[in-house]
């Protein structure tokens, strides 16, 4: 299985950056998660957000946006760049 791009966390809410590649270039996309204990010392998540998880995330997918708006200039800039080498 292949590596998250970038992760962004805040207590228990986190967003994973996945990069995607296809013939045109690469994509991004993300999944937001909430982490929660079960019993004593088991951890799981979930896509389920309470009402006082709703700002804390959305500065999270804000955060995610900028890093994925920074790496898809990075990636333009490489193509140009790998197209002009050729």
């Amino acid at each position: 299985m292949s590596k998250p791009a970038h992760k962004i966390r805040n207590g228990v809410l986190q967003v994973t950056i996945w990069r995607n590649h296809s013939e045109k270039g690469n994509w991004y996309s993300v999944i937001p998660t909430r982490s929660y204990k079960q019993g004593d010392d088991m951890w799981k998540e979930t896509d389920s957000l309470g009402r006082e998880d709703l700002l804390p995330m959305a500065k999270l997918l804000d955060l995610a946006e900028t890093w994925i708006m920074h790496q898809q200039q990075a990636d333009a800039k490489a193509r140009k760049e790998s197209q002009q080498a050729a």
